[in-house]
């Protein structure tokens, strides 16, 4: 019986268990997640906070998944060591476990600059992990000040899960634009306008430079108080495993298509790993759960003998901030059309004769066929791209395109 071993319960480590199932009935699979808890969707920690959903709501693949899939799974463990040559994973506490097959899903962590005086503050927490989520509905009440450092969506949205419990939230950012990484000049303010009439005070193109306990002097001058702190500046990919063993990494663990590490028999899904971004060539960390997904589940079909390959990674976002809804996706450099208004926003982005990206803002329905055009490649000049850009449906893509798509129901 084949051995098999999972570093991380996240999105990556629980589509590399159905992979693995999906050729592998029988195999023995072990499981390991530092969390606590079994596998959970991280997107709704906010909605946690929000009070839109409770605990016993938030699992990704139900409470029994482990269960069903014959899996052992060891929460509250870490895995410190690798050893590709003996093929054995070293644990928290001693313990060692052989493998046959190994993937490791290890996700990312989050990081922040060294803050002059950030040891002064007593309540700073950071927003990535349901114990995260936990434990600032214990730190926070009605009359609570909040700050946080990072206008991603990371910090966005955990803004809106404090809105309603705390006495007022303030976002801070070096940047001069909410979610610069994703947004444009075109999209960005009409998500600041939104944000700030739904009672959330921005502070961007300004940072903090010192902490004094609860106040932050800020790049401008300005005093901030606050009683409880959120750094949401970013995550670095959790490579140390790999490199410690002496596998190739760069800004995350280095993978091929088949998602094989340099490592023999090692694999690696999600957060943690580098992949080559189709629409502009280049290798990156493609860190949203859509690719976390099929990463894993290329890893275990290929771990099980199978011969998958991930070669349709793109950017994504896929967000919303109290109703207004956001997508984006790809290279968003070349616009070719351009819809905007005071609530919404509609950018296509096109180079050498494909879909190379979108920003959806208010009206974000259909978006999937724009996320087809991009991993497809599929050429503009073989479509209606008018019709496409301003009512998307696969009408404007021919009878043979359809029947493709919806299995002969044109």
């Amino acid at each position: 019986m084949k051995e098999y071993v999972i570093i991380g319960g996240g999105a990556a480590g629980v589509s590399c268990v159905e992979g693995i199932r999906s050729r592998d009935p029988e195999g023995k699979i072990t499981l390991v997640s530092a969390e606590p808890v079994s596998n959970y969707g991280r997107p709704l920690i906010s909605y946690y906070l929000e009070g839109k959903t409770g605990l016993d709501r938030m699992s990704w693949r139900g409470a029994d998944f482990y269960e069903r899939m014959r899996v052992d799974a060891l929460h509250g463990v870490r895995a410190e060591r690798l050893d590709p040559e003996a093929r054995r994973v070293t644990l928290s506490g001693g313990a060692e476990l052989p493998y046959d097959a190994l993937c490791v899903c290890a996700g990312s962590d989050p990081f922040s600059p060294r803050f002059e005086g950030i040891e002064t503050v007593e309540k700073r927490f950071s927003f990535t992990t349901l114990a995260d989520a936990l434990a600032l509905e214990q730190a926070v009440d009605g009359d609570t000040r909040v700050l946080i450092v990072g206008a991603g969506f990371i910090g966005l949205k955990c803004a809106e899960g404090l809105r309603d419990r705390a006495k007022s939230v303030t976002v801070c950012d070096l940047a001069p634009r909410a979610m610069s990484a994703s947004l444009d000049g075109d999209s960005s303010p009409i998500l600041e306008r939104h944000l700030e009439k739904c009672g959330i005070r921005l502070m961007l193109g300004n940072t903090v430079t010192r902490f004094d306990g609860g106040t932050a002097l800020m790049q401008s001058g300005d005093t901030v108080g606050f009683d409880v702190l959120v750094i949401a500046i970013g995550v670095r990919p959790n490579t140390s495993l790999v490199s410690d063993a002496g596998g190739a990494v760069g800004r995350g663990i280095t993978v091929n298509e088949k998602m094989e590490t340099s490592l023999p028999r090692v694999w690696a899904a999600g957060d943690c790993t580098e992949s080559r971004e189709l629409t502009t060539g280049e290798t990156g960390v493609l860190a949203i759960l859509p690719n976390a997904s099929m990463q894993g589940r290329c890893a275990g079909t290929n771990m099980a003998g199978g011969d998958a390959v991930f070669d349709k990674g793109i950017r994504m976002n896929s967000i919303g901030f109290f109703g207004l809804h956001i997508m984006s996706a790809g290279s968003c450099t070349d616009p070719v059309f351009t819809q905007v208004t005071e609530t919404g926003c509609k950018k296509l982005f096109a180079r050498d004769g494909v879909l190379t990206g979108f920003i959806l803002m208010g009206d974000v329905s259909r978006a999937g066929i724009y996320t087809s055009l991009i991993r497809e490649r599929t050429p503009l000049d073989t479509i209606d791209f008018d019709a496409v850009c301003r009512e998307p449906s696969l009408l404007p893509f021919g009878r043979a395109y359809r029947a493709k798509k919806l299995g002969g129901a044109v």
